[in-house]
Order: structure tokens, then C-alpha cells, then sequence
């Protein structure tokens, strides 16, 4: 697919060689896609060096933001797939696994905003493909171990699909208060 196949080709599937997405599953790529575009357009006209700059007391910069929901939609999209074996075990990490988390939200030295937008697109693109056809969104998984899960709940697809919206939601109104702190530019209002 090209980076110019609009979210309406991914969900209408007016491409040939890509599964249609229909009903509630086009309405939920339709809201995914328009909060990755807010976010997405938190960046424009930005420098790696803008991109990698914390402009609140927040540890957040916008090529971090980037980078952690890229991570986040492509844990969970995989979790879809093979279940809680495609995410960490939360309560087993070492304080090494959490500072490779925490690189996750800054924009590191051999990283440019280019490239982690880049990774962001195939990211979107995938999950696009993985929701227009999967057999049945009702199907589940058990969650993985995390002190923030209950234990022994189960999350189907669709529960996994409208936490990566609300996740990216979120994130980028975050991105809108990390760029307005950076120059003034808004980008949801």
C-alpha cells in the first residue's frame, strides 16, 4: 500500500489487493484513522531537534509520543494474533527492561522524526489489514501478567481495537500541548 491510500481506501477497501472493512469494523478504522492524523499532524514543519525536545515538565516529546503509541498499536495488534505471549510480562522485568521501555518515549541521537513516522504508517497499516480481516472480533485472549490488569480477564479484538484508539486519542492531545509549548502551533483547535 502507499502512504498516499487514504483511511477511507484502507476501510472501504477500494483497493483490489486489500479486504474491505465494513460496519462497526470501517467505523472503528474510521476513528482510529482520524486520531493518528492529529497525531501524525502534531509534527509537521518540525525538526529532529524540535521533535526530541521536552517543552513541559512531562519527560514527553513529540518523536517519543511517536515512537511509544507505534509500540503500543503494534504490541497490541500482534496480541490480537497470538495473545498475551506477544506482550511483556510486566510483573518479571528488571529495571534494564524498564529503561529500554522508557527510551520508548524520547527521541534518541540515531532517530529521526522521518523514520519513526515512517514505522508509524507500516504500523497503521498493518493493524488496518489485521482488522479488515480478522474472522471474528469477538474472538479473545487473556491479558497479559501487569499490575495494572485484573487477573484473569480476557480481552476480545474489538476491546483490543478501541483501547489502541483510546490510547492514540489521548496521545495525541498530548501532542497538541507538547507542540503548542514548542511554538504556539495547534493542531486540534
Amino acid at each position: 500500500m502507499s502512504e498516499t491510500t487514504t483511511a477511507t481506501e484502507r476501510a472501504t477497501g477500494d483497493r483490489a489487493d486489500e479486504p474491505a472493512a465494513t460496519g462497526e469494523r470501517a467505523d472503528l478504522l474510521a476513528m482510529l484513522a482520524k486520531s493518528r492524523h492529529f497525531l501524525r499532524f502534531t509534527t509537521r514543519d518540525l525538526t529532529d531537534e524540535q521533535a526530541g525536545r521536552q517543552t513541559t515538565v512531562s519527560e514527553l516529546c513529540l518523536g517519543g509520543l511517536i515512537k511509544h503509541v507505534t509500540a503500543t498499536e503494534r504490541g497490541w495488534a500482534d496480541f490480537i494474533v497470538t495473545g498475551p505471549s506477544a506482550m511483556d510480562d510486566f510483573t518479571a522485568m528488571t529495571e534494564a527492561d524498564w529503561a529500554r521501555r522508557a527510551d520508548e518515549f524520547r527521541l534518541l541521537p540515531d532517530e529521526t522524526l522521518a523514520s519513526v513516522l515512517a514505522d508509524y504508517a507500516e504500523v497503521a497499516r498493518r493493524t488496518d489489514e489485521l482488522v479488515a480481516s480478522l474472522p471474528d472480533l469477538d474472538a479473545t485472549h487473556p491479558l497479559p501478567e501487569a499490575p495494572w490488569f485484573e487477573p484473569g480477564a480476557r480481552w476480545s479484538a474489538r476491546r483490543v481495537l478501541m483501547h489502541i484508539i483510546a490510547e492514540t486519542a489521548q496521545h495525541a492531545g498530548h501532542a497538541d500541548i507538547l507542540r503548542e509549548s514548542l511554538d504556539g502551533a495547534k493542531s486540534m483547535g
